[in-house]
């Protein structure tokens, strides 16, 4: 089992940058794909980002492209997502999820969730 917590979310101005962190516990963490999501007010939660369980394959959705990086320390058991230019539609709630191996964007492929981080995004 792993249990996995965000942090780094804040108030940040647009144009700013943050840098989240999914922390896992257990030993296997390196043997986990982690899929970072988020979730707006009143709509439904995407994807955003993905890492492979051996940090060779990413993957970002269209929208933050070029902007969001992800990478993952598994010495740390730590999994970050570095989002640069940030734009007020960035703002939502942040999770990060783990399932065996590979990562997905499909979010009901996941087995688990942290309890997410907010970010939040000023004009």
């Amino acid at each position: 089992q792993v249990q996995l917590v965000e942090s780094g979310g804040r108030l940040v101005q647009a144009g700013g940058s943050l840098r989240l962190s999914c922390a896992a516990s257990g030993r296997t963490f390196s043997s986990y794909g982690i899929g970072w999501f988020r979730q707006a007010p009143g709509k439904e939660r995407e994807f955003v980002a993905s890492i492979s369980w051996s940090g060779f394959r990413t993957y970002s959705s269209d929208s933050v492209k070029g902007r969001f990086t992800i990478s993952r320390d598994n010495a740390k058991n730590t999994v970050y997502l570095q989002m640069n230019s940030l734009k007020p539609e960035d703002t939502a709630v942040y999770y990060c999820a783990a399932r065996s191996y590979m990562a997905t964007s499909d979010l009901s492929l996941y087995d688990y969730w942290g309890q997410g981080t907010q970010v939040t995004v000023s004009s």
